[in-house]
């Protein structure tokens, strides 16, 4: 059972704006804690942003004040707003829901590509 569905990337040119969406299950997005991470070519996936249940949504610092995540709780979504993308923004992007009471039960969506270039 596919329990996050991930939409939205696509190719872009350095600058632009980018919303990518989640559609999570209703079980996960009512009890884990929701974030997104990504992917470059030849290098590790690394986390973006996590919006925990009980705690601040936090950012990694190379996305700070461009990368905005959020959620709709009627729609069992989660969201990503990148703005002012660059280049070195490229990668696969992924959202995952992770169990907060047991961090290794972590659920991944099928991973996106966003593409940025002139």
């Amino acid at each position: 059972q596919v329990q996050l569905v991930e939409s939205g990337g696509a190719l872009v040119q350095p600058g632009e704006t980018l919303r990518l969406s989640c559609e999570v299950s209703e079980n996960l997005f009512k009890a884990y804690n929701l974030g997104w991470s990504r992917q470059a070519p030849r290098k590790q996936r690394e986390w973006v942003a996590r919006m925990p249940r009980d705690q601040h949504i936090a950012y990694a610092e190379f996305v700070r004040n461009r990368f905005t995540i959020s959620g709709d709780n009627a729609k069992n979504m989660l969201y990503l707003q990148m703005t002012n993308l660059q280049p070195e923004d490229t990668a696969v992007y992924y959202c995952f829901a992770v169990n907060p009471k047991n961090m290794e039960d972590v659920n991944w969506s099928q991973g996106t590509q966003v593409t940025v270039s002139s």
